[in-house]
């Protein structure tokens, strides 16, 4: 299948990796008789050679494991904490993963040892019914959450967890890498209160992580868990399977444009012919929306020919219920499903069975993501693994350039624990749990009580004399409740079939006046909504079906105001600062775009209101820089737009996120500094640090967006290079020209 874009230039590069083989260890000795016994009886008489270390490393302090996909990470930590269980029967283990289907397929994992009364593992998480819980809090010696239970349910109420607390032995952390931006700051502040209240217990359980292949591995355990001394095990010792690697790059229609076929049309072509050769195919795309319209397209294209096949083919992502998450999974691990098309929701290790192919459809953010999805596939010895590029100007740099692509080195996962408001919310739930004093310095850093003063000033807060330890001010209050782990925005609005009721999915309320607008088109299960009504008073968006032709994309305005200035300097003859900025967006229009091309056809105007947020932010100031004499007004909006949009679409490269994480502005007189101005902002309240790596790295910003821009053969800008998908102006104006002549003008001061 992937030899017919040859001919045609189409497949970009082409290569093998692996096969390797395994580097075997014996089970250390050490371990529990039973344990080495379980071993046994699940016929793994011998390890990798890395799974043995990290037994020795788990029994010495906290340990990270960083190898590859399908290389047996799970049994780094099982092995060290059922050996505490089997030695010590009061102690007590907390698993945490990042998604609920990943803590039951380990619980089934754990379930094959066999340990009987020995190992007692149960889930914790939003689906265990009510009337459990209290008996896994009492005999549960392994249970298994998530970060959002953790948040909600486990320590806020860790009075009826104090048996538990008071013999944790050990802390699991599995997917490590997923803890990253907003994310990642959310649930380093969640860890930081599950050791404080572990502390007030009398225990300091052992932290144990596991990772994809990046960057930072000990960083990232270190700003996660606030702990210092981490080890570190990342000498792979699994097999390699072989896997052929393709890099495919839709044909050009209009060179002069730049414009390519669809990578819709391309990937369902291509997913659709593996699944005929009779292949197992994961397919990821990088949005909900991308995932629906690529399961409707693959279908479609089956059932011209096969209508079985194309009963085989399913969506996946977040948003689905837990029932339809679970039926999926289920049909998927007994192989009914020939082809899944998801977002990163099945990036991750759970078990799915045999796959053949791996297809990404468009850069997932960064190349981390990349390698764990292609991973996915060829666990039977061999697969096949396909980079599918879009129009967007990052897939386009890759392809014109896959042998550095492919030979880059994987990133740092950034992320922010002090971020003012998450650190702000984490502060009065900690507060909650028990007072904050003077002995959390070394846990919640030397700064958190100028934090702390500030929510007292707020209100929210208030300062006992007697001990100088800070309650909350409202006794009876549940801040944990207020806000979401996985989202900037403290709620959600639940969009609802108007015919029959039924809860299709949920939308965070920060976005929901751009995704789900009224006549926003909103997909779920493969199936076309049209929204009819949004309230968001009380959280509902209500939809009907819809059997049209187009899509929709919002149109937006946006203003920034600066507010605090952290650090500036001169540089490529600009001036550049970081600092915070408010950021506030309405948005004021739709455009409908047919599915076929995406060509538009019509823009509607809407009333919404506006959605504000503070943040951090990249700016720099142009005065002077650019002769606006000369190009006019509307040439030098178009420049420092294409500039902004350029410099957008590389940042990726310089820390560990996608353009989807970043916001930006341009403007030729910004009332604060009376002149041009570009900033570059992170997408989320108080910010996660994407904007800081872009201002310390600001020099290779500007070098990575002028090679994007002068490498694009097209001639007035295209979705190569300056063009964006996210664009709230829908990419008017833009003057490539004028944005290659800025860049090249600020890096000649270099």
């Amino acid at each position: 299948m992937v030899d017919s874009g040859a001919h045609d230039e189409r497949l970009v590069s082409r290569s093998i990796e692996g096969p390797g083989p395994a580097r075997w260890a014996k089970p250390p000795p050490e371990l529990h008789p039973d344990v080495l016994g379980a071993l046994e009886g699940m016929g793994m008489g011998r390890l990798y050679c890395h799974q043995r270390e990290a037994v020795y490393a788990a029994w010495e302090g906290p340990t990270i494991v960083t190898t590859g996909t399908a290389s047996g990470k799970s049994m780094c930590f099982n092995l060290p904490t059922l050996d505490v269980l089997c030695r010590d029967r009061k102690a007590r283990a907390l698993y945490i993963y990042p998604t609920k289907a990943l803590a039951q397929d380990q619980a089934r994992a754990i379930a094959r040892f066999g340990l009987g009364k020995r190992v007692r593992p149960a889930l914790y998480i939003g689906d265990t019914p009510r009337e459990a819980r209290a008996e896994i809090r009492r005999s549960a010696n392994l249970v298994l959450t998530n970060p959002d239970m953790l948040h909600l349910g486990i320590l806020p109420h860790h009075s009826s967890w104090g048996d538990f607390m008071a013999n944790l032995a050990v802390v699991v952390i599995d997917e490590a890498h997923v803890y990253r931006g907003v994310f990642g700051s959310h649930v380093a502040n969640v860890l930081r209160r599950l050791r404080r209240v572990a502390d007030a217990y009398g225990t300091a359980p052992r932290f144990l992580l596991a990772s994809a292949t990046i960057a930072n591995p000990v960083e990232l355990a270190q700003r996660l868990t606030g702990l210092d001394d981490v080890r570190l095990i990342d000498d792979d010792g699994a097999p390699a399977p072989e896997r052929e690697i393709a890099v495919w790059n839709p044909p050009l229609i209009d060179e002069r444009a730049g414009t390519r076929r669809p990578v819709l049309s391309e990937a369902s072509e291509l997913v659709s012919g593996l699944v005929r050769c009779g292949a197992r195919v994961i397919c990821f795309m990088s949005s909900r929306k991308r995932v629906e319209l690529m399961c409707q397209s693959v279908r479609a294209n089956l059932g011209q020919t096969d209508p079985e096949l194309a009963e085989g083919v399913a969506p996946y992502r977040a948003g689905y219920t837990a029932a339809q998450r679970r039926e999926l999974e289920e049909r998927l691990l007994a192989g009914e499903l020939r082809a899944i098309v998801t977002t990163n929701a099945l990036e991750l290790g759970i078990d799915i069975g045999e796959l053949d192919a791996a297809v990404v459809v468009t850069f997932p953010g960064t190349v981390a993501s990349l390698r764990q999805m292609w991973g996915r596939a060829g666990r039977r010895g061999h697969g096949l693994a396909v980079y599918m590029a879009g129009e967007d100007a990052l897939d386009q740099f890759f392809c014109r350039h896959p042998g550095d692509f492919l030979e880059r080195p994987v990133e740092a996962v950034i992320l922010d624990y002090a971020s003012p408001q998450i650190r702000a919310a984490h502060l009065l739930c900690a507060a909650h749990e028990q007072p904050l004093g003077g002995a959390d310095d070394q846990l919640l850093g030397d700064d958190w009580t100028q934090a702390a003063d500030q929510l007292v000033s707020a209100g929210e807060l208030r300062k006992r004399a007697a001990d100088n330890t800070y309650v909350p001010r409202h006794g009876s209050d549940y801040p944990a409740g207020r806000f979401s782990l996985r989202s900037a925005s403290a709620h959600s609005v639940s969009v609802i079939d108007a015919g029959s009721g039924e809860v299709l999915g949920t939308v965070e309320a920060m976005r929901a006046t751009s995704t789900v607008h009224a006549g926003a088109i909103y997909l779920h299960l493969g199936h076309s909504y049209e929204v009819h009504d949004l309230d968001l008073r009380r959280g509902q968006a209500l939809v009907e079906p819809f059997e049209g032709d187009w899509y929709t994309q919002p149109k937006r305005e946006t203003e920034t105001t600066i507010e605090r200035i952290l650090d500036s300097r001169k540089m490529l003859g600009v001036e550049v600062f970081f600092g915070q900025i408010g950021v506030t967006e309405t948005v004021i229009a739709y455009q409908r775009r047919k599915l076929s091309d995406h060509a538009p056809v019509g823009l509607v105007a809407l009333d919404l209101p506006q959605t504000s947020f503070s943040t951090q932010a990249l700016w720099y100031e142009l005065d002077g820089l650019m002769p606006d004499d000369e190009m006019g007004l509307e040439g030098l909006l178009g420049s420092l737009h294409a500039t902004e949009h350029a410099q957008i679409a590389v940042l990726p490269l310089l820390a560990m996120c996608d353009r989807w994480d970043i916001g930006g502005l341009s403007t030729n007189s910004h009332p604060q500094t009376g002149g041009p101005a570009i900033f570059i902002y992170d997408g989320y309240p108080g910010g996660v640090g994407i904007s800081r790596a872009a201002f310390t790295r600001f020099e290779e910003l500007c070098k990575d967006a002028a090679r994007l821009i002068g490498e694009c053969k097209c001639t007035g800008g295209c979705p190569s290079c300056v063009q964006s998908p996210k664009c709230g102006n829908l990419n008017e104006p833009l003057s490539k020209a004028g944005a290659k002549l800025l860049l090249e003008t600020m890096l000649a001061y270099a």
